[in-house]
């Protein structure tokens, strides 16, 4: 009986996997057709206490190849407790007297008006009452921005006529391996979540590079019912997208558009963010989403407890070997596409030693989830 179990969990997981990669495939690659701009952009990026990370983050911004008369910078600052508004305001002096760079007056600065529990959220949708252009752009203040990052959302608007674009982040700094075991982890996220949309069931999105109409935003009336949370203000968001105009959601696929961020340092704030990112789960309306974590779950505790369950002889060494052939090698084919695409194939070399430590890590923040809370920029957030 027990080894009948296994069998059905590892075969539901390589059928949702599978399903995912084949999904992945059938999203084809944006190339950029060198078309004129026309797209007018609001770009939004709330920050807290970041002023490690702001320089290089204006500093992309400053870079953008797009027409600087067709895009704004709202930086919202979040009660930041150290010298991240300085910071700011150093960089952009700075940046005005250089020769050779854009102009610096597309950035403005505005202070977050606090109205939920939500402060990102709150941000966003103090941020939303004074952008200027139709289109509204998310990212967050860890991240650099390529430099035809516009270009690609423009020509993606041109080409398809979408209402809402999901794009693709990655982490950039693979120089240990609790660094290159967070870029695994990332890249089978946006693995998954391109198979999602080449399913036509997108189900995952990313706040640090999403970008919608902001009367879109506005029809489905932004982040009520949700503001709660104090996570998920971008699929939260595709959920209503889905709702409201179910066809005009996009995913780029295009190299154009990676957003790159910066992995944990430590594990300890690696659980926590893990935390945060759980605790949207059990509020997501989407079903799909909801059967796929149930789905990863199982089949990372089926992992967890082959060994025992072999040494106890309740399933034969073969059984056991050919389940857990069948689970790392699927996933390793979603990991190696998502791979390619992000061109890391390198980090694939640490895959054995993560596929080992990924059950334990997925299985411990799924439970703990359940009832901790988390912290994040300083502050608690209860479950």
């Amino acid at each position: 009986m027990i080894t009948i179990v296994f069998i059905i969990v590892i075969l539901f997981y390589l059928c949702l996997i599978g399903s995912l990669v084949f999904g992945f495939d059938k999203v084809e690659e944006f190339k950029l057709k060198d078309l004129k701009p026309q797209t007018k952009f609001s770009i939004i990026v709330p920050f807290r206490n970041e002023a490690a990370n702001l320089p290089e983050l204006l500093d992309s911004f400053i870079k953008l190849n797009y027409p600087k008369t067709l895009f704004e910078v709202i930086l919202v600052d979040d009660d930041s407790e150290d010298d991240s508004m300085k910071t700011i305001r150093n960089v952009i002096d700075t940046k005005s007297f250089e020769k050779d760079i854009t102009r610096t007056d597309i950035i403005t600065i505005i202070k977050n008006n606090r109205i939920s529990n939500s402060p990102k959220k709150d941000a966003i949708t103090t941020a939303m009452k004074m952008a200027q252009h139709d289109w509204i752009v998310t990212t967050d203040a860890d991240c650099v921005i390529p430099k035809y990052w516009l270009d690609a959302f423009d020509e993606c608007i041109q080409t398809n006529q979408p209402n809402c674009i999901v794009a693709p982040v990655t982490y950039s700094d693979g120089s240990s391996f609790l660094k290159r075991f967070q870029i695994l982890d990332i890249l089978s996220l946006q693995g998954a979540a391109i198979g999602g949309f080449g399913l036509k069931i997108p189900f995952l999105s990313n706040g640090a590079n999403f970008a919608y109409r902001k009367a879109l935003f506005q029809s489905v009336d932004g982040f009520t019912g949700n503001n709660n949370l104090a996570s998920g203000d971008d699929i939260f968001l595709l959920e209503k997208f889905k709702k409201e105009e179910p066809k005009s959601v996009f995913y780029l696929k295009s190299d154009k558009a990676i957003v790159t961020t910066k992995p944990m340092a430590d594990f300890k704030p690696l659980i926590q963010q893990r935390l945060r990112w759980a605790s949207k789960t059990s509020r997501n309306p989407s079903w799909f989403s909801k059967l796929v974590g149930l789905i990863v779950f199982s089949g990372n505790l089926a992992c967890i407890a082959v060994l025992p369950v072999l040494l106890l002889g309740y399933i034969t060494p073969r059984i056991a070997i050919a389940l857990l052939v069948i689970k790392l090698s699927i996933d390793f084919l979603l990991l190696f596409k998502t791979a390619r695409f992000f061109k890391q194939e390198s980090i694939l070399f640490s895959y054995v030693w993560s596929c080992l430590l990924y059950p334990f890590f997925s299985v411990y923040i799924a439970i703990l989830s359940l009832f901790k809370s988390y912290q994040w920029k300083g502050r608690t957030f209860k479950k």
